[in-house]
């Protein structure tokens, strides 16, 4: 059973999409937002997924997943400056309470040089981590890792589609 969905501006649909047997499912939401909606989206989104720890970020390059990342920080109250982790690897950042990894694979060749930059620590911290470039190290993450999916619509409008695979 495939349910067909779609979210526009401050709309969220959750869907049920089972996959193979009756007892396996994924549950799913999609949001589509603007960069002045973004902030929203970020609420919205930590607000249904808040249990989760991990969190991989896939889009293409400027698909938006380092200004969704922002947007997140800011919903959570972190008070240390932002930025894109793509020469550092691994940004920390700390505020309410919560400590956030904020990683960028994109510079990483396989799970080795992963290993060697701590992300596996980052991984097993029981910390907050959003990783972006997820497909660079695969075997890596547990199961209960959640799945984002960024796709830029046009200049300004995004699409978040949120899964466990």
């Amino acid at each position: 059973l495939r349910v067909p969905f779609y979210a526009v501006g401050n709309n969220i649909n959750t869907v049920l999409q089972f996959k193979g047997g009756a007892s396996t499912f994924v549950t799913l939401m999609q949001y589509t937002y603007t960069l002045q909606e973004i902030n929203t989206a970020a609420a919205a989104f930590w607000q249904q997924y808040k249990q989760y720890r991990v969190f991989a970020l896939h889009g293409q390059m400027g698909a938006g997943k380092t200004t969704f990342v922002h947007a997140l920080c800011q919903h959570l109250n972190i008070s240390s400056p932002v930025s894109s982790p793509t020469f550092s690897i691994i940004n920390e950042y700390e505020g309410n309470n919560l400590v956030v990894y904020h990683i960028d694979l994109y510079r990483l060749q396989n799970e080795e040089e992963a290993i060697r930059a701590g992300i596996e620590d980052c991984l097993y911290s029981q910390h907050i981590c959003l990783i972006e470039w997820p497909e660079r190290i695969p075997h890596l993450f547990a199961e209960d890792t959640l799945h984002l999916y960024i796709e830029s619509l046009n200049n300004t409008t995004r699409t978040l589609r949120v899964g466990n695979k």
